[in-house]
């Protein structure tokens, strides 16, 4: 059995690649600074939804390992087909522990965390799931702070599954070999008398080709479908 694919481990995996966390923190030290001239203004806009104000966080009680940019985020999503969006797209339930959570970053910071985000499967934006959400606080200059994590881990095999969405180019490639494994367990014999020639072969290929861009497109369309680069941030169902 494989084992189940963590979001969580995979992001910081993705940001450990793209930069050392140790170079993150004078980056954050330095957005928090210019932050705390803010506050007022902040204070003011934390009634509001969907703004672009970030919250304001003390430099010294921050996990290093919970800062992720917005790239990470955007690759793991475009990745795994998920969504990145704000709170109140969330359908399903809020865990009591994300909410103590939550509580306790604001005593320890002495502020009220708003803006929140949250990345999660489609369906989870809009039917309850049991998949695996990632709670977000912005920080500024897009760095997000991760506040809690809940769920169940996605499949081992999710991100595999979901690679001929992530491009037009990955579908086509997709198609391509689908028409060629197909092609191969076709029997041609079955067509005609004679002996089977590298032209008929292409001929069959093409064929095959077609039929499966054409059911791919037809159901692409009547779905409302787009590709991973496209959604990850979409508050639109269908992209």
């Amino acid at each position: 059995m494989l084992p189940k694919t963590n979001i969580e481990t995979q992001l910081k995996r993705s940001r450990d690649k793209r930069v050392s966390v140790d170079d993150i923190i004078p980056n954050v030290y330095k957005i928090l600074e210019e932050n705390s001239k803010e506050r007022a203004v902040i204070t003011q806009s934390l009634s509001e939804k969907g703004d672009d104000s970030v919250n304001i966080f003390q430099f010294n009680l921050l996990e290093k390992q919970r800062i992720f940019h917005l790239a990470d985020i955007e690759k793991i999503c475009v990745n795994y087909r998920l969504r990145f969006l704000d709170t109140h797209f969330f359908k399903g339930p809020i865990p009591e522990e994300a909410i103590s959570q939550i509580r306790t970053l604001e005593k320890a910071h002495q502020t009220s965390l708003h803006n929140l985000k949250i990345m999660a499967p489609a369906k989870l934006l809009k039917l309850e799931n049991a998949d695996d959400p990632l709670l977000f606080a912005p920080m500024g200059n897009n760095y997000y702070y991760l506040i809690y994590t809940w769920g169940n881990d996605l499949h081992p095999l999710r991100k595999w599954l979901m690679w001929p969405y992530k491009t037009f180019e990955n579908l086509v490639i997709t198609l391509f070999f689908i028409s060629i494994i197909l092609t191969a367990i076709t029997p041609m014999q079955a067509f005609t008398k004679n002996d089977v020639t590298q032209t008929e072969y292409l001929l069959m290929f093409l064929f095959m080709f077609k039929a499966v861009a054409g059911i791919v497109l037809f159901y692409g369309f009547a779905k409302g479908k787009n590709f991973n680069t496209a959604i990850w941030n979409s508050k639109y169902y269908n992209g």
